[in-house]
Protein backbone atom coordinates (compact mmCIF):
# COMPACT_ATOMS: atom_id res chain seq x y z
CA UNK A 1 0.00 0.00 0.00
CA UNK A 2 1.47 3.49 -0.56
CA UNK A 3 0.12 6.65 0.34
CA UNK A 4 -0.18 9.94 -0.89
CA UNK A 5 1.11 13.01 1.17
CA UNK A 6 1.02 16.47 0.79
CA UNK A 7 1.23 19.98 1.76
CA UNK A 8 2.32 20.38 5.84
CA UNK A 9 2.86 16.41 5.79
CA UNK A 10 5.27 16.59 2.76
CA UNK A 11 7.55 19.19 4.41
CA UNK A 12 7.93 17.19 7.98
CA UNK A 13 8.94 14.63 5.95
CA UNK A 14 11.34 16.10 3.85
CA UNK A 15 13.11 16.92 7.55
CA UNK A 16 13.42 12.85 7.83
CA UNK A 17 16.00 12.81 4.71
CA UNK A 18 19.56 12.21 6.09
CA UNK A 19 22.21 13.67 5.51
CA UNK A 20 24.46 12.39 2.06
CA UNK A 21 27.92 11.33 1.44
CA UNK A 22 28.25 14.17 -0.97
CA UNK A 23 28.17 16.63 2.02
CA UNK A 24 31.47 17.65 0.49
CA UNK A 25 33.16 18.01 -2.79
CA UNK A 26 34.70 14.33 -4.18
CA UNK A 27 36.03 13.23 -7.26
CA UNK A 28 33.39 11.29 -9.24
CA UNK A 29 32.95 7.71 -8.40
CA UNK A 30 34.19 5.37 -11.00
CA UNK A 31 35.04 1.68 -11.54
CA UNK A 32 36.75 0.48 -8.64
CA UNK A 33 38.84 -1.55 -11.30
CA UNK A 34 39.40 -5.58 -10.49
CA UNK A 35 42.21 -7.24 -8.35
CA UNK A 36 46.00 -7.14 -8.56
CA UNK A 37 47.95 -9.31 -6.87
CA UNK A 38 50.91 -8.05 -4.69
CA UNK A 39 54.08 -6.97 -5.94
CA UNK A 40 57.19 -9.05 -4.49
CA UNK A 41 60.05 -7.02 -4.44
CA UNK A 42 59.10 -4.21 -1.92
CA UNK A 43 60.98 -1.65 0.19
CA UNK A 44 59.80 -0.07 3.45
CA UNK A 45 59.84 3.58 3.94
CA UNK A 46 60.26 5.63 7.45
CA UNK A 47 58.51 8.92 8.19
CA UNK A 48 59.41 10.44 11.83
CA UNK A 49 59.61 13.96 13.33
CA UNK A 50 63.66 13.97 14.35
CA UNK A 51 66.42 12.20 12.86
CA UNK A 52 68.67 12.16 9.97
CA UNK A 53 67.52 9.26 7.85
CA UNK A 54 63.58 9.27 7.56
CA UNK A 55 61.67 11.73 5.53
CA UNK A 56 59.69 14.21 7.34
CA UNK A 57 56.53 14.04 5.57
CA UNK A 58 53.99 11.28 5.26
CA UNK A 59 52.99 12.33 1.94
CA UNK A 60 56.49 12.47 0.78
CA UNK A 61 57.12 9.30 1.30
CA UNK A 62 53.74 8.27 -0.41
CA UNK A 63 54.99 9.80 -3.29
CA UNK A 64 58.12 8.03 -3.31
CA UNK A 65 56.45 4.50 -2.38
CA UNK A 66 56.03 1.80 -5.37
CA UNK A 67 53.57 -0.37 -5.16
CA UNK A 68 53.37 -2.84 -1.70
CA UNK A 69 55.65 -0.81 -0.21
CA UNK A 70 55.86 -0.27 3.47
CA UNK A 71 55.82 3.90 5.37
CA UNK A 72 56.41 2.87 8.91
CA UNK A 73 55.61 6.44 10.51
CA UNK A 74 56.78 7.40 14.00
CA UNK A 75 55.34 9.27 16.53
CA UNK A 76 54.47 12.87 16.38
CA UNK A 77 52.08 14.78 14.76
CA UNK A 78 51.86 15.33 11.41
CA UNK A 79 50.10 18.71 9.92
CA UNK A 80 49.50 17.87 6.73
CA UNK A 81 46.80 15.79 4.72
CA UNK A 82 47.67 12.70 2.43
CA UNK A 83 46.77 11.30 -1.00
CA UNK A 84 47.30 7.96 -1.95
CA UNK A 85 45.73 7.88 -5.55
CA UNK A 86 45.76 5.26 -8.55
CA UNK A 87 47.00 1.92 -9.54
CA UNK A 88 50.56 2.67 -8.60
CA UNK A 89 50.00 2.78 -5.16
CA UNK A 90 48.41 -0.18 -4.73
CA UNK A 91 49.15 -2.40 -1.77
CA UNK A 92 50.74 0.56 0.30
CA UNK A 93 51.02 -0.20 3.58
CA UNK A 94 51.24 2.93 6.09
CA UNK A 95 51.93 2.10 9.56
CA UNK A 96 51.86 3.79 12.92
CA UNK A 97 51.94 2.29 16.11
CA UNK A 98 49.25 -0.36 16.96
CA UNK A 99 49.75 -0.34 20.25
CA UNK A 100 49.18 3.56 20.68
CA UNK A 101 47.69 5.31 17.56
CA UNK A 102 47.21 8.51 19.70
CA UNK A 103 51.08 8.83 19.52
CA UNK A 104 50.73 8.93 15.63
CA UNK A 105 48.59 11.23 14.87
CA UNK A 106 47.36 13.18 11.79
CA UNK A 107 45.73 16.92 12.26
CA UNK A 108 43.82 18.52 9.51
CA UNK A 109 44.02 21.64 11.73
CA UNK A 110 40.59 22.37 10.45
CA UNK A 111 41.87 23.22 7.25
CA UNK A 112 41.82 20.10 5.50
CA UNK A 113 39.29 17.70 3.87
CA UNK A 114 40.58 14.47 4.77
CA UNK A 115 43.53 13.37 6.59
CA UNK A 116 44.30 10.11 4.54
CA UNK A 117 42.34 9.74 1.28
CA UNK A 118 42.69 6.56 -0.98
CA UNK A 119 41.56 6.59 -4.00
CA UNK A 120 41.86 4.06 -6.96
CA UNK A 121 44.68 2.20 -4.90
CA UNK A 122 43.24 -1.05 -4.21
CA UNK A 123 44.36 -2.84 -1.05
CA UNK A 124 45.70 -0.18 0.59
CA UNK A 125 46.41 -1.38 4.23
CA UNK A 126 46.58 1.74 7.33
CA UNK A 127 47.18 0.84 10.79
CA UNK A 128 47.96 2.39 14.00
CA UNK A 129 47.18 5.90 12.73
CA UNK A 130 44.71 9.11 14.31
CA UNK A 131 43.32 11.24 12.44
CA UNK A 132 41.58 14.31 14.15
CA UNK A 133 40.13 17.84 13.12
CA UNK A 134 39.28 17.29 9.57
CA UNK A 135 36.53 19.54 7.42
CA UNK A 136 35.55 15.93 5.64
CA UNK A 137 36.66 12.35 6.99
CA UNK A 138 39.06 11.28 8.79
CA UNK A 139 40.40 7.84 6.72
CA UNK A 140 38.50 7.99 3.52
CA UNK A 141 38.30 4.59 0.87
CA UNK A 142 37.02 5.75 -2.75
CA UNK A 143 36.89 3.58 -6.03
CA UNK A 144 38.62 0.68 -4.76
CA UNK A 145 38.43 -3.25 -4.96
CA UNK A 146 40.05 -4.61 -1.17
CA UNK A 147 41.37 -2.18 1.72
CA UNK A 148 42.39 -2.77 5.06
CA UNK A 149 41.68 -0.45 7.81
CA UNK A 150 42.58 -1.15 11.32
CA UNK A 151 43.82 0.23 14.86
CA UNK A 152 42.64 3.51 13.80
CA UNK A 153 41.43 6.68 15.93
CA UNK A 154 39.14 8.93 14.04
CA UNK A 155 38.01 12.19 15.75
CA UNK A 156 36.67 15.57 16.42
CA UNK A 157 35.82 15.55 12.48
CA UNK A 158 33.17 17.28 9.70
CA UNK A 159 31.74 14.53 8.07
CA UNK A 160 32.75 10.90 8.65
CA UNK A 161 35.51 9.14 10.69
CA UNK A 162 36.32 5.97 9.00
CA UNK A 163 34.63 5.76 5.54
CA UNK A 164 34.13 3.66 2.53
CA UNK A 165 32.18 4.71 -0.52
CA UNK A 166 31.71 2.77 -3.98
CA UNK A 167 34.15 0.47 -2.69
CA UNK A 168 34.01 -3.72 -2.68
CA UNK A 169 35.48 -6.21 -0.23
CA UNK A 170 37.27 -4.15 2.96
CA UNK A 171 37.89 -4.80 6.83
CA UNK A 172 37.51 -2.37 9.29
CA UNK A 173 38.61 -3.89 12.58
CA UNK A 174 39.82 -2.96 15.90
CA UNK A 175 39.28 0.71 15.61
CA UNK A 176 37.48 4.07 17.57
CA UNK A 177 35.76 7.05 16.17
CA UNK A 178 34.38 9.99 18.55
CA UNK A 179 32.80 13.37 18.23
CA UNK A 180 32.22 13.29 14.28
CA UNK A 181 29.53 15.67 12.79
CA UNK A 182 27.60 13.18 10.81
CA UNK A 183 28.72 9.05 11.15
CA UNK A 184 31.40 7.62 13.09
CA UNK A 185 31.71 4.75 10.50
CA UNK A 186 30.52 4.71 6.90
CA UNK A 187 30.37 2.01 3.93
CA UNK A 188 28.26 3.27 1.38
CA UNK A 189 27.22 3.02 -2.34
CA UNK A 190 29.17 -0.63 -2.55
CA UNK A 191 28.53 -1.89 -6.42
CA UNK A 192 26.44 -4.58 -7.22
CA UNK A 193 28.14 -7.65 -7.42
CA UNK A 194 27.77 -11.33 -9.29
CA UNK A 195 29.88 -12.62 -6.65
CA UNK A 196 29.91 -10.43 -3.84
CA UNK A 197 32.97 -9.45 -2.16
CA UNK A 198 31.52 -8.71 1.57
CA UNK A 199 33.05 -6.23 3.64
CA UNK A 200 34.01 -7.41 7.52
CA UNK A 201 33.66 -4.32 10.37
CA UNK A 202 34.66 -5.74 13.46
CA UNK A 203 35.90 -4.75 17.18
CA UNK A 204 34.58 -0.93 16.84
CA UNK A 205 33.90 1.14 18.75
CA UNK A 206 31.75 4.65 18.26
CA UNK A 207 30.56 7.05 20.41
CA UNK A 208 29.60 11.03 20.58
CA UNK A 209 28.62 10.86 16.91
CA UNK A 210 25.41 11.97 15.13
CA UNK A 211 24.78 8.76 14.23
CA UNK A 212 27.26 5.82 14.86
CA UNK A 213 27.39 4.11 11.69
CA UNK A 214 25.59 5.94 8.59
CA UNK A 215 25.44 3.21 6.04
CA UNK A 216 23.68 4.72 2.73
CA UNK A 217 22.95 1.94 -0.26
CA UNK A 218 25.76 -0.11 1.27
CA UNK A 219 25.38 -3.73 0.51
CA UNK A 220 27.16 -6.81 1.76
CA UNK A 221 28.78 -5.48 5.15
CA UNK A 222 29.13 -7.47 8.06
CA UNK A 223 28.91 -5.63 11.77
CA UNK A 224 30.18 -8.03 14.34
CA UNK A 225 31.19 -7.44 18.08
CA UNK A 226 31.39 -3.62 18.26
CA UNK A 227 30.18 -1.09 20.39
CA UNK A 228 27.95 1.50 19.24
CA UNK A 229 26.79 4.06 22.06
CA UNK A 230 26.47 7.79 23.46
CA UNK A 231 25.72 8.46 19.71
CA UNK A 232 22.24 10.44 18.40
CA UNK A 233 21.71 7.64 16.65
CA UNK A 234 23.56 4.36 16.50
CA UNK A 235 23.27 2.08 13.37
CA UNK A 236 21.49 3.03 10.28
CA UNK A 237 21.20 1.43 7.26
CA UNK A 238 19.31 3.19 4.70
CA UNK A 239 18.26 3.97 1.02
CA UNK A 240 19.04 7.83 -0.69
CA UNK A 241 18.88 8.81 -4.16
CA UNK A 242 21.57 11.00 -3.53
CA UNK A 243 23.84 7.82 -4.41
CA UNK A 244 23.84 5.09 -6.65
CA UNK A 245 22.60 1.34 -6.03
CA UNK A 246 19.71 1.60 -3.66
CA UNK A 247 18.80 0.29 -1.29
CA UNK A 248 20.91 -0.82 1.51
CA UNK A 249 21.10 -4.67 0.99
CA UNK A 250 22.27 -7.96 2.09
CA UNK A 251 23.81 -7.10 5.38
CA UNK A 252 24.67 -8.51 8.58
CA UNK A 253 24.16 -6.36 11.87
CA UNK A 254 24.94 -9.48 14.72
CA UNK A 255 26.38 -9.51 17.73
CA UNK A 256 27.18 -5.87 18.62
CA UNK A 257 26.24 -3.68 21.81
CA UNK A 258 24.44 -0.96 20.69
CA UNK A 259 23.21 1.45 23.91
CA UNK A 260 22.39 4.66 25.64
CA UNK A 261 22.41 6.34 22.01
CA UNK A 262 20.20 9.67 23.37
CA UNK A 263 23.05 11.83 22.70
CA UNK A 264 21.21 15.14 21.79
CA UNK A 265 23.50 17.35 19.85
CA UNK A 266 21.03 19.62 18.92
CA UNK A 267 21.07 21.00 22.41
CA UNK A 268 25.50 21.05 22.51
CA UNK A 269 28.18 19.34 20.96
CA UNK A 270 31.82 19.63 20.26
CA UNK A 271 31.46 20.07 16.74
CA UNK A 272 29.80 22.54 15.03
CA UNK A 273 26.25 21.09 13.56
CA UNK A 274 25.91 21.38 9.98
CA UNK A 275 22.76 21.82 8.48
CA UNK A 276 23.26 18.80 6.38
CA UNK A 277 23.96 16.32 8.34
CA UNK A 278 21.75 17.84 11.64
CA UNK A 279 18.60 19.16 10.11
CA UNK A 280 16.89 16.35 12.18
CA UNK A 281 17.96 13.67 9.84
CA UNK A 282 16.69 10.82 12.09
CA UNK A 283 15.07 10.76 15.96
CA UNK A 284 17.84 10.52 18.43
CA UNK A 285 17.41 7.76 20.99
CA UNK A 286 17.36 5.07 18.63
CA UNK A 287 19.94 2.03 18.81
CA UNK A 288 19.24 -0.01 15.06
CA UNK A 289 17.42 1.45 12.56
CA UNK A 290 16.80 0.10 9.19
CA UNK A 291 15.64 2.83 6.88
CA UNK A 292 14.58 1.10 3.80
CA UNK A 293 16.40 -2.61 2.35
CA UNK A 294 16.07 -5.73 1.24
CA UNK A 295 17.24 -9.11 2.80
CA UNK A 296 19.30 -7.56 5.76
CA UNK A 297 19.98 -9.49 9.02
CA UNK A 298 20.05 -7.85 12.25
CA UNK A 299 20.50 -10.64 14.92
CA UNK A 300 21.81 -11.67 18.72
CA UNK A 301 22.47 -7.96 19.34
CA UNK A 302 22.03 -6.64 23.23
CA UNK A 303 20.15 -3.66 22.29
CA UNK A 304 18.99 -1.53 25.32
CA UNK A 305 18.93 2.37 27.37
CA UNK A 306 17.64 3.76 23.94
CA UNK A 307 15.26 6.44 25.27
CA UNK A 308 12.78 6.18 21.51
CA UNK A 309 13.61 2.68 20.14
CA UNK A 310 15.37 -0.21 20.44
CA UNK A 311 15.43 -1.71 16.99
CA UNK A 312 12.89 0.28 14.35
CA UNK A 313 12.83 0.00 10.83
CA UNK A 314 10.37 2.07 8.41
CA UNK A 315 9.88 2.00 4.34
CA UNK A 316 12.27 4.86 3.20
CA UNK A 317 8.56 6.89 1.48
CA UNK A 318 10.12 9.40 0.28
CA UNK A 319 12.91 8.01 -1.70
CA UNK A 320 11.91 8.37 -5.30
CA UNK A 321 13.03 4.82 -6.86
CA UNK A 322 9.81 3.38 -5.47
CA UNK A 323 11.32 -0.44 -6.34
CA UNK A 324 14.29 0.20 -4.36
CA UNK A 325 12.40 1.95 -1.30
CA UNK A 326 10.65 -0.69 0.66
CA UNK A 327 11.30 -2.93 3.28
CA UNK A 328 12.06 -6.76 1.65
CA UNK A 329 12.82 -10.04 3.31
CA UNK A 330 14.60 -8.10 6.26
CA UNK A 331 15.19 -10.41 9.37
CA UNK A 332 15.20 -9.15 13.02
CA UNK A 333 16.03 -12.40 15.10
CA UNK A 334 17.06 -13.19 18.56
CA UNK A 335 18.16 -10.19 19.54
CA UNK A 336 18.44 -9.23 23.49
CA UNK A 337 16.53 -6.00 24.40
CA UNK A 338 16.48 -3.77 27.45
CA UNK A 339 19.53 -5.98 29.09
CA UNK A 340 16.69 -8.41 31.14
CA UNK A 341 14.65 -5.63 32.36
CA UNK A 342 17.56 -3.49 33.42
CA UNK A 343 18.26 -0.86 31.62
CA UNK A 344 15.08 -0.67 29.45
CA UNK A 345 14.72 1.03 25.71
CA UNK A 346 11.80 3.56 25.71
CA UNK A 347 10.05 1.42 23.20
CA UNK A 348 11.73 -2.50 22.21
CA UNK A 349 10.86 -2.82 18.77
CA UNK A 350 9.17 -0.34 16.06
CA UNK A 351 7.70 -1.39 12.58
CA UNK A 352 5.53 0.30 10.47
CA UNK A 353 4.43 -3.08 9.03
CA UNK A 354 5.70 -2.12 5.00
CA UNK A 355 6.86 -4.47 2.88
CA UNK A 356 6.96 -7.65 2.00
CA UNK A 357 8.17 -10.81 4.07
CA UNK A 358 9.95 -9.11 7.33
CA UNK A 359 10.04 -11.12 10.15
CA UNK A 360 10.62 -10.77 13.94
CA UNK A 361 11.46 -13.90 15.94
CA UNK A 362 12.90 -15.19 18.94
CA UNK A 363 13.59 -11.59 19.90
CA UNK A 364 13.71 -11.12 23.83
CA UNK A 365 11.48 -7.88 25.02
CA UNK A 366 11.22 -6.00 28.17
CA UNK A 367 9.34 -3.36 27.69
CA UNK A 368 6.41 -2.45 25.60
CA UNK A 369 6.68 -2.35 21.25
CA UNK A 370 5.05 0.12 18.59
CA UNK A 371 2.58 -0.79 18.05
CA UNK A 372 1.55 -2.09 21.32
CA UNK A 373 -0.86 -4.75 19.42
CA UNK A 374 1.98 -6.71 18.17
CA UNK A 375 0.02 -7.20 15.08
CA UNK A 376 2.95 -6.19 12.54
CA UNK A 377 5.61 -8.48 14.05
CA UNK A 378 5.25 -11.64 12.48
CA UNK A 379 7.47 -14.90 12.68
CA UNK A 380 10.02 -15.92 10.17
CA UNK A 381 9.25 -16.49 7.26
CA UNK A 382 7.20 -12.93 6.45
CA UNK A 383 4.21 -12.77 4.93
CA UNK A 384 3.63 -11.11 1.51
CA UNK A 385 2.47 -8.19 2.11
CA UNK A 386 3.59 -7.77 5.75
CA UNK A 387 0.26 -5.57 7.55
CA UNK A 388 0.98 -1.88 7.06
CA UNK A 389 0.28 0.68 9.42
CA UNK A 390 -0.53 4.22 8.39
CA UNK A 391 -0.69 5.55 11.80
CA UNK A 392 2.96 4.22 12.87
CA UNK A 393 4.30 5.49 9.50
CA UNK A 394 2.42 9.35 10.80
CA UNK A 395 3.82 8.37 13.94
CA UNK A 396 7.44 8.41 12.60
CA UNK A 397 6.76 12.07 10.91
CA UNK A 398 6.33 13.13 14.66
CA UNK A 399 9.06 11.61 15.86
CA UNK A 400 11.32 13.10 13.57
CA UNK A 401 9.81 16.77 13.25
CA UNK A 402 9.07 17.02 17.40
CA UNK A 403 11.65 18.54 19.82
CA UNK A 404 14.24 15.82 20.11
CA UNK A 405 13.59 14.85 23.53
CA UNK A 406 9.34 15.11 23.18
CA UNK A 407 8.68 11.47 22.54
CA UNK A 408 11.28 9.94 24.90
CA UNK A 409 10.70 7.45 27.39
CA UNK A 410 13.56 7.75 30.08
CA UNK A 411 14.38 4.80 32.26
CA UNK A 412 17.16 4.22 34.66
CA UNK A 413 20.44 3.28 33.04
CA UNK A 414 22.05 0.17 34.37
CA UNK A 415 25.56 0.98 36.42
CA UNK A 416 27.67 0.32 33.74
CA UNK A 417 31.39 -0.01 35.02
CA UNK A 418 33.79 2.50 33.02
CA UNK A 419 30.95 4.05 30.80
CA UNK A 420 29.25 7.15 31.30
CA UNK A 421 26.41 8.37 29.67
CA UNK A 422 26.18 11.38 26.77
CA UNK A 423 22.74 12.86 26.56
CA UNK A 424 23.33 17.12 27.13
CA UNK A 425 27.31 17.30 26.12
CA UNK A 426 29.67 19.43 28.39
CA UNK A 427 33.36 20.41 27.93
CA UNK A 428 35.07 17.81 29.14
CA UNK A 429 32.64 14.77 28.70
CA UNK A 430 34.67 11.76 29.17
CA UNK A 431 32.60 8.31 27.81
CA UNK A 432 34.68 6.63 30.94
CA UNK A 433 37.34 4.83 31.64
CA UNK A 434 36.03 1.64 30.00
CA UNK A 435 37.11 2.75 26.18
CA UNK A 436 40.38 3.32 27.74
CA UNK A 437 40.53 -0.18 28.45
CA UNK A 438 38.65 -1.34 25.09
CA UNK A 439 42.39 0.35 23.09
CA UNK A 440 44.86 -1.22 25.92
CA UNK A 441 42.94 -4.53 25.32
CA UNK A 442 43.30 -4.31 21.38
CA UNK A 443 46.79 -3.59 21.73
CA UNK A 444 47.50 -5.85 23.58
CA UNK A 445 45.65 -8.69 21.09
CA UNK A 446 47.47 -6.79 18.21
CA UNK A 447 50.66 -7.45 19.77
CA UNK A 448 50.03 -11.09 20.59
CA UNK A 449 49.12 -11.38 17.04
CA UNK A 450 52.24 -11.45 16.11
CA UNK A 451 53.38 -14.64 17.74
CA UNK A 452 50.84 -16.31 15.63
CA UNK A 453 49.14 -16.79 12.62
CA UNK A 454 45.12 -16.60 11.67
CA UNK A 455 43.56 -18.02 9.16
CA UNK A 456 40.04 -17.20 8.19
CA UNK A 457 36.88 -20.18 7.64
CA UNK A 458 34.25 -18.77 5.82
CA UNK A 459 31.58 -20.35 3.35
CA UNK A 460 33.79 -22.47 1.62
CA UNK A 461 36.69 -21.29 1.95
CA UNK A 462 40.21 -21.42 4.13
CA UNK A 463 42.20 -18.25 3.81
CA UNK A 464 44.94 -18.56 3.30
CA UNK A 465 44.91 -21.80 1.67
CA UNK A 466 48.88 -22.24 1.82
CA UNK A 467 50.83 -20.96 4.67
CA UNK A 468 54.25 -21.37 5.57
CA UNK A 469 54.98 -20.40 9.53
CA UNK A 470 58.14 -20.83 11.88
CA UNK A 471 57.97 -23.98 14.37
CA UNK A 472 56.06 -23.60 17.05
CA UNK A 473 53.76 -20.63 15.57
CA UNK A 474 50.19 -21.09 17.00
CA UNK A 475 47.47 -21.07 14.41
CA UNK A 476 44.15 -19.90 14.99
CA UNK A 477 40.86 -20.65 12.45
CA UNK A 478 38.27 -18.32 13.14
CA UNK A 479 34.96 -19.10 11.45
CA UNK A 480 33.23 -15.70 10.26
CA UNK A 481 30.71 -13.47 11.67
CA UNK A 482 28.82 -14.04 7.60
CA UNK A 483 28.79 -17.40 7.22
CA UNK A 484 25.26 -18.93 6.55
CA UNK A 485 26.94 -22.88 6.78
CA UNK A 486 28.52 -25.23 9.03
CA UNK A 487 32.23 -25.86 9.17
CA UNK A 488 35.02 -28.14 10.99
CA UNK A 489 38.69 -27.87 10.62
CA UNK A 490 40.22 -31.41 11.01
CA UNK A 491 43.91 -32.36 10.67
CA UNK A 492 43.98 -34.78 8.13
CA UNK A 493 47.70 -35.39 7.44
CA UNK A 494 50.59 -34.18 9.36
CA UNK A 495 54.59 -34.87 9.85
CA UNK A 496 54.58 -38.31 11.96
CA UNK A 497 54.39 -38.52 15.80
CA UNK A 498 52.11 -35.73 15.67
CA UNK A 499 48.49 -35.87 17.81
CA UNK A 500 46.00 -35.32 15.12
CA UNK A 501 43.12 -32.68 16.22
CA UNK A 502 39.57 -31.98 14.77
CA UNK A 503 37.54 -28.67 16.03
CA UNK A 504 33.68 -28.58 16.81
CA UNK A 505 31.23 -27.72 14.00
CA UNK A 506 30.56 -24.21 14.30
CA UNK A 507 29.14 -21.60 11.87
CA UNK A 508 30.24 -18.14 13.34
CA UNK A 509 32.60 -16.80 15.66
CA UNK A 510 34.22 -19.39 16.79
CA UNK A 511 37.80 -20.37 17.26
CA UNK A 512 39.80 -23.31 17.47
CA UNK A 513 43.86 -23.03 17.91
CA UNK A 514 46.96 -25.28 17.94
CA UNK A 515 50.81 -24.76 17.86
CA UNK A 516 52.60 -26.41 15.33
CA UNK A 517 55.41 -27.60 17.36
CA UNK A 518 56.87 -30.15 14.53
CA UNK A 519 58.38 -29.22 11.07
CA UNK A 520 57.19 -30.38 7.74
CA UNK A 521 53.81 -30.49 6.21
CA UNK A 522 50.68 -30.13 7.42
CA UNK A 523 47.15 -31.08 5.53
CA UNK A 524 44.36 -29.42 7.17
CA UNK A 525 40.25 -29.95 5.70
CA UNK A 526 36.69 -29.09 6.41
CA UNK A 527 35.41 -32.85 6.53
CA UNK A 528 31.73 -31.45 5.42
CA UNK A 529 33.61 -29.38 2.23
CA UNK A 530 36.66 -30.66 1.54
CA UNK A 531 37.00 -30.25 -1.96
CA UNK A 532 36.39 -26.71 -1.53
CA UNK A 533 37.96 -26.64 1.67
CA UNK A 534 41.35 -27.63 2.27
CA UNK A 535 44.64 -25.84 3.30
CA UNK A 536 48.57 -26.80 3.51
CA UNK A 537 50.71 -25.64 6.45
CA UNK A 538 54.56 -25.70 6.32
CA UNK A 539 56.34 -25.44 9.23
CA UNK A 540 60.33 -24.18 9.44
Amino acid sequence: MRTRIGGTAALAIALLVPATAMAVDYPAPSNPGGPSKRPKHTKTLKVCKHGKHCIKSIQKAVNKAKAGDTIKIGHGTYRESVLISGRKKAWLRLVGDKRHPEKVVIDGRKKKQNTVFVNGANNVTLSGLSARRYKGNGFFALNVDGYDFNHLLAHDGGVYGIYAFNSKGGRITDSEAYYNNDGGFYIGQTPKQVKPKRSIVKNVTSWGNVIGWSGTNMRYVTITKSKFFDNGTGIVPNALDSEKYPPAEDNVIADNDVFWNNFNYHAGAPFKLRASATSFPYPTGVGILLFGGHRNVVQNNRVYGNYLVGIGAIEQFVLQQKDAASLESNQVIGNQLGLGGTDKNGRDLFYDGSGNGNCFQDNATTTVNEPQDNSVFAPCPGPTPNHFRQDERDLTIKWATDPPEQNWIRNPHAAKPGYNALEHWTKGFDPGSAVKTARRVVAATASAAGHGRTVKVGDYFLSPGKLTVSRGTKITWKWLASNGDTHDVKLKRAPKGVKHFHSDYASTDYRFARKLRKRGKYKVICTLHPTQMHQTIIVK
